[in-house]
């Protein structure tokens, strides 16, 4: 069965060139040309990946990404932003506020058709990982794809619970960002792309919600991240 993309952007050129590229890849693709009628097509199923615009002739992207995260059915939706504006502080934004990816305009359709894989392939379920790691009141389901503090399920992206697990399945080992984006299996890094320390920003404000919270992922400058044991976080 073919994988349902939604395109949410304003530009009908565009969105009828990938549209028809990304058919010819075999997914099934639906297009919409504003914020309004893109509501519409999630009300009637949530797609398996969602590439929106932040700039919309009736809407902010962030601010619609903003409400998808805040509802339980598209909170862990694969979501690829484009966006033409230059400024690095849009990009930051859409990242912490729960979006997956981000693409800058222009771009060739195969880097999008590559996002979207690597998006598609972070959220598909493994059902050979069946372990669950505890590191005291932090539980990390791999099977069920879930982090669980004290046993409350934790508001953590598709992406964001990649790469905790990556981080947790090497306790005490520090590891770069390349090594990290390798095992992610996503897109290589970019020059001067920092969306690894907002989603570690994120993870952190989740997992470590309280003083009686040890920190467990602690970076280590100039080489990376690692996610610390017992004796490594007190």
């Amino acid at each position: 069965m073919s994988q349902r993309l939604l395109l949410i952007d304003d530009d009908q050129r565009l969105t009828d060139m990938l549209g028809e590229y990304l058919r010819r890849q075999g997914y099934e693709v639906t297009t919409a040309g504003s914020l309004a009628l893109g509501r519409q097509l999630l009300e009637r199923g949530a797609p398996d990946a969602l590439v929106l615009d932040l700039m919309l002739p009736d809407g902010d992207g962030l601010d619609f990404t903003r409400e998808l995260r805040g509802e339980p059915r598209t909170r862990r939706l694969p979501l690829l932003m484009l966006t033409a504006r230059g400024e690095p502080t849009e990009r930051i934004v859409g990242l912490e506020i729960g979006a997956d990816d981000y693409l800058g305009k222009p771009f060739e359709p195969r880097e999008l058709l590559a996002r979207v894989k690597a998006l598609l392939r972070r959220a598909a379920p493994e059902p050979q990982a069946d372990d669950v790691l505890v590191f005291g009141r932090l539980e990390i389901d791999l099977g069920a794809r879930q982090a669980r503090l004290e046993g409350k399920p934790c508001d953590l992206t598709s992406h964001q619970f990649e790469l905790l697990a990556v981080l947790a399945q090497s306790p005490g080992r520090v590891l770069s960002r390349d090594q990290i984006m390798d095992q992610l299996k996503g897109h290589p890094l970019e020059a001067f792309d920092r969306s690894i320390d907002v989603h570690i920003s994120r993870i952190r404000a989740v997992i470590e919600d309280d003083a009686k919270t040890p920190r467990r992922v602690l970076t280590v400058r100039g080489a990376g991240y690692l996610f610390a044991r017992k004796q490594d976080a007190e």
